[in-house]
């Protein structure tokens, strides 16, 4: 006898303020933004288990109406994420984040990237990295976190990767979001930004 998949719960998020407090290891005074301008949502998503959890999310203020449709989609679409904690968790270490497959936003943090130094998109709470493991950064041959290696190969479709035309990447542009799989050179599967970048 085939066992039928058991409906999940309904979506549900929820909006809160955030104080310096909430963020001791995310911000420090001379960041773009401040945590007055900050928010964290807390929304259900599916693990790679298959089971409802929850998790949170510290973004801009101006964007939690994006992020909650975007992951209301995801949910519905039963399209799996491994963990979200914000990144204060792993003391704003954007390293450890990745490497434990963390789904996160903000963090007051200069970007990846070559070229001169600049805020990332991600100090503003207006980037998110999903699922980083499945989803790599690829700069110069070099795949980051070290252990996303196996996801190198874009052609192997797996759960919780992104992909053009994927449920994760149409979610992302349907509210005006940015993909970094785009980027020539150097994709950023992971990351989703307001501005591509």
């Amino acid at each position: 006898m085939v066992a039928v998949p058991a409906t999940p719960p309904p979506f549900v998020a929820r909006v809160e303020r955030v104080t310096a407090a909430d963020l001791p290891y995310s911000w420090r005074p001379g960041c773009p933004v401040g945590p007055s301008q900050l928010r964290r949502v807390r929304l259900r998503y599916l693990g790679f288990d298959g089971k409802p959890h929850l998790g949170r999310l510290v973004v801009s203020v101006g964007v939690t109406r994006d992020v909650i449709d975007v992951f209301r989609t995801l949910y519905r679409a039963r399209f799996p994420i491994r963990q979200m904690r914000p990144i204060d968790v792993f003391h704003g270490s954007d390293s450890r984040s990745t490497a434990a497959d963390n789904t996160s936003a903000f963090n007051c943090r200069y970007a990846v990237a070559p070229g001169p130094k600049h805020w990332s998109m991600h100090a503003f709470g207006e980037a998110i990295d999903v699922n980083t493991v499945e989803n790599p950064y690829i700069q110069s041959g070099r795949v980051t976190p070290a252990n996303a290696q196996a996801y190198a190969d874009r052609s192997n479709v797996r759960p919780g990767m992104a992909v053009e035309g994927g449920v994760l990447v149409r979610a992302f542009t349907r509210v005006g979001w940015g993909w970094g799989g785009r980027w020539q050179g150097s994709p950023d599967y992971q990351h989703f930004s307001t501005n591509g970048r």
